[in-house]
C-alpha cells in the first residue's frame, strides 16, 4: 500500500524523497509486489529487500532526486546482481515533494509510469474499473502495473491497538508494534510526562488524570493492551473493557495476579468465558520478561494473529 503519511512525515523532515516500489516481478522475488522504500539525500527507510538490489535501487534513487519523470527499470537478479533468486523484478522509482503528493480522499493512487499523460481520458479501461470498484464498493485493489499504469490504494489502519501505560513495558511495545504495516495506536497514560519526547507518526497520545473514562472512547474493534503502573487501574480497565466490548486484550501480569483478577471480575458480574477473553499474561512467556522480550512476544503473536480479529469481536451486551 502506498503510505501517503509517512511519505509526508518523510517529506517535510528531509526535503525531495524517492520511493522505489516493486511494481511486478518474474520468477522469485525478495518481496512482493508493494513493496517499497523511501531514499531521501542523506538516509533512507523501508525495504524492497535484496541486499544488492535494494543497494543498487538505492544508488540509483539518491542519483533521480533532482528528476521530476518516473523511472521504470527491470532488474534481473541472478544474472545482473548475481543473487540466488532466479526472478527478474520491476522497479518504480518516484521523486515527491509536498507539493506533488497525491490526495489523500481518494483511496487509490493510479498513474501512469510510461511518460504519457495521467489524466481520466488516458487512463485504461482496465485501471478505470479498478478506481470505479474500489470507490464505488469499497473494494481495495491490489498494487499492480497495469498497462503502464502504476495502481496502488492508500494505506489506512487495518488495527487500531490502544497501549494502556507508557512505562517501561508500554515504551517497549511501541517500539516494536508501530512499525507493523497497517497498525494505528492510541497510546493512554496519566501526565504528559509520562511519555517519550518523539513517538510514531502511527500513535496518538491521550492523556488522562483517569484512564478508565478513556474506554468509552475506544472502538469497539479495537485491540487492547493494559500495561499500567497501577494494578487497581488495570483491573478497573478490564471491567470497563468486557462490558465495552474489544477485538482482543491482554493484560501483563502473573499467574497469581490473573487468579486474583479472574475472582474480582467475577464478582463484578462477568461470566467466566467473557474474562477468559483477556489474555494474561501477554506476550511468550518463554522469552523472559524483559520489556523488549514481552514486546517482541506480543508482536510475534499479533502477526500470527492476522486479521483474524473481526471474527471475535464481541460488542457490550
Amino acid at each position: 500500500m502506498f503510505d501517503l503519511a509517512t511519505l509526508r512525515t518523510t517529506i517535510a523532515a528531509h526535503g525531495p524523497t524517492a520511493r522505489v516500489v516493486i511494481a511486478a516481478h518474474d520468477g522469485s522475488s525478495p518481496r512482493e509486489v508493494g513493496a517499497s522504500m523511501l531514499v531521501w539525500a542523506t538516509g533512507q527507510s523501508g525495504t524492497i529487500g535484496g541486499g544488492a538490489l535494494e543497494h543498487e535501487a538505492t544508488t540509483r534513487a539518491r542519483a533521480h532526486l533532482a528528476e521530476t519523470r518516473p523511472l521504470l527499470s527491470r532488474e534481473a537478479l541472478g544474472p545482473k546482481l548475481g543473487q540466488c533468486c532466479g526472478g527478474a523484478v520491476t522497479l518504480l522509482t518516484e521523486v515527491f515533494t509536498q507539493t506533488t503528493l497525491p490526495a489523500a480522499e481518494t483511496g487509490v493512487f493510479a498513474r501512469p509510469v510510461d511518460g504519457r499523460p495521467g489524466d481520466e481520458h488516458s487512463m485504461p479501461l482496465s485501471v478505470r474499473r479498478l478506481i470505479s470498484r474500489a470507490r464505488g464498493e469499497g473494494v481495495a485493489p491490489r498494487p499492480v502495473l497495469l498497462q503502464g499504469w502504476m495502481v496502488e490504494p492508500l494505506a489506512r489502519p487495518e488495527r487500531h491497538l490502544w497501549i494502556w501505560g507508557a512505562g517501561h513495558v508500554g515504551r517497549a511495545l511501541v517500539a516494536v508494534l508501530a512499525p507493523l504495516p497497517g497498525v494505528a495506536i492510541t497510546w493512554i497514560d496519566i501526565a504528559a510526562d509520562r511519555f517519550p519526547e518523539t513517538v510514531p507518526d502511527n500513535v496518538t497520545l491521550r492523556i488522562a488524570a483517569d484512564p478508565a473514562q478513556e474506554v468509552a472512547k475506544a472502538p469497539r474493534e479495537a485491540e487492547h493492551l493494559i500495561v499500567t503502573f497501577s494494578h487497581a487501574l488495570d483491573l478497573e480497565l478490564c471491567h470497563r473493557l468486557l462490558t465495552h466490548g474489544f477485538a482482543r486484550c491482554g493484560l501483563i501480569g502473573s499467574a497469581t495476579k490473573w487468579a486474583r483478577f479472574r475472582s474480582r471480575l467475577a464478582a463484578l458480574g462477568h461470566a467466566p468465558a467473557r474474562i477468559a477473553r483477556i489474555d494474561c499474561p501477554i506476550g511468550d512467556p518463554a522469552l523472559g520478561k524483559h520489556p523488549q522480550a514481552i514486546a517482541i512476544g506480543v508482536g510475534a503473536a499479533m502477526l500470527l494473529d492476522g486479521k483474524g480479529n473481526a471474527s471475535r469481536q464481541e460488542n457490550a451486551g
